[in-house]
């Protein structure tokens, strides 16, 4: 691809869209919390921030070449492929700037027809499939390529499995974008395969089979949108390769790795595991940190735990994953408006649900709250959000005077 029509590294237009990524996400509370320590007090209230939250690198870099894109290209159309994260309100505000958000059926691909040469093509931080980046490729528009780095490293791995005979086995959910694409990398090289894993419960009949065998049938059944076309559970489980969507729980990810690793030696013989076994961590150091950094706020156990992003985001999600299992009263929100002051209600996703849950008077007696957001998720909607919990309270003018010093 001719060097003018692809770009990776953005414009050089950082200084010029500064004022507006700060008009647009800038927090005043979120000030307040890290200058007191990630803790800021309102009267009867106590607010406890995670340590590492919110934007992480990538998301940062992705909605940052978004706004360049569109100063860079300010009479061209530009369209984004899917989502460029998991948060509505960046994706919304990106649709009031006039770009143009493809959706599709996850069954099908991407509708490319009507994308002409004079266009710009804004890939997402997750990445794209590569069918659809050679669809695009061969179009002639412009691309501008916001693929994480931690997302490009994984594919790197994948993409050895497969040279070297591996089939990638990948901890991840087969219908995200990022899986999608880093499962499409077993495609760079003739016979590469994978098979993607949601959990520990998917992986134990799969490791049953490469120590015992069993029924192929009910396995191709259960995968059947979970692995490359062809894929053969005789044929391709004797060398695997582990890798990880970059979301996913970290725990849960080293658990699953080392599960195989077992049962390849059981299988082959710990003398020959090297050559039917290869497992490398490739969950990304922001998705660890916000992990850690929730642990952390955990020990000191707060009334309520309140986890803010989207519901489609997956890093998100195994953040109430995580508070939850501590025992602690953990409410997913999407955003602010996820909590009504005038009712005293809060919606949110319940862990394991896939629809909205509203509960009244959920405040209560709580007091401490503490307070954690996905890597999708940007400031303004943190602080929006405890300004809400501030209200629903009754403690408005202390969060102000907190804010303003008093």
């Amino acid at each position: 691809m001719p060097e003018s029509t692809y770009f990776r590294r953005g414009f050089g237009l950082k200084a010029s869209i500064e004022g507006q990524l700060a008009s647009d996400y800038h927090s005043g509370v979120i000030e307040a919390l890290r200058a007191g320590g990630y803790r800021l007090s309102a009267g009867p209230l106590t607010f406890r921030l995670a340590k590492e939250f919110g934007f992480c690198y990538g998301v940062d870099r992705a909605v940052d070449y978004a706004y360049e894109s569109r100063l860079k290209f300010p009479d061209k159309r530009i369209f984004l492929v899917g989502e460029i994260i998991h948060n509505p309100h960046v994706n919304a505000k990106l649709r009031a700037m006039g770009i143009e958000i493809l959706a599709h059926d996850p069954e099908r691909d991407f509708a490319f027809e009507g994308i002409t040469p004079d266009d710009v093509v804004i890939l997402p931080a997750f990445g794209v499939t590569i069918r659809d980046f050679e669809r695009l490729r061969a179009l002639g528009c412009v691309l501008v390529d916001t693929t994480c780095g931690s997302v490009l490293n994984v594919w790197k791995r994948v993409e050895s499995y497969a040279r070297d005979g591996y089939t990638a086995i990948i901890h991840g959910k087969y219908w995200h974008e990022e899986t999608k694409a880093t499962a499409s990398q077993v495609n760079r090289h003739p016979g590469g395969r994978y098979l993607v894993v949601l959990d520990m419960d998917e992986a134990r009949p799969v490791l049953d089979f490469i120590e015992h065998g069993g029924d192929a049938d009910a396995l191709n059944r259960r995968f059947a949108k979970a692995t490359s076309p062809g894929f053969d559970f005789a044929r391709d489980l004797v060398k695997v390769g582990i890798a990880n969507q970059t979301t996913m729980l970290s725990g849960e990810s080293l658990a699953i790795a080392a599960e195989f690793g077992r049962s390849m030696a059981r299988r082959y013989g710990e003398e020959a595991l090297a050559s039917h076994f290869r497992s490398f961590d490739t969950i990304c150091s922001a998705t660890q940190e916000r992990q850690d950094a929730i642990k952390e706020l955990l020990q000191d156990r707060p009334d309520v735990m309140l986890v803010i992003g989207g519901y489609n985001s997956s890093n998100t999600c195994h953040l109430a994953e995580l508070a939850e299992s501590y025992g602690v009263t953990t409410y997913h929100i999407e955003d602010a408006d996820c909590i009504d002051p005038d009712a005293g209600t809060i919606r949110h996703q319940p862990v394991g649900a896939k629809a909205e849950a509203t509960v009244a008077g959920w405040i209560g007696a709580a007091r401490d709250f503490g307070i954690t957001a996905g890597a999708s998720t940007p400031n303004n909607k943190i602080g929006e959000t405890i300004a809400r919990v501030a209200a629903t309270a009754g403690a408005s003018e202390a969060l102000d005077a907190a804010l303003a010093g008093g």
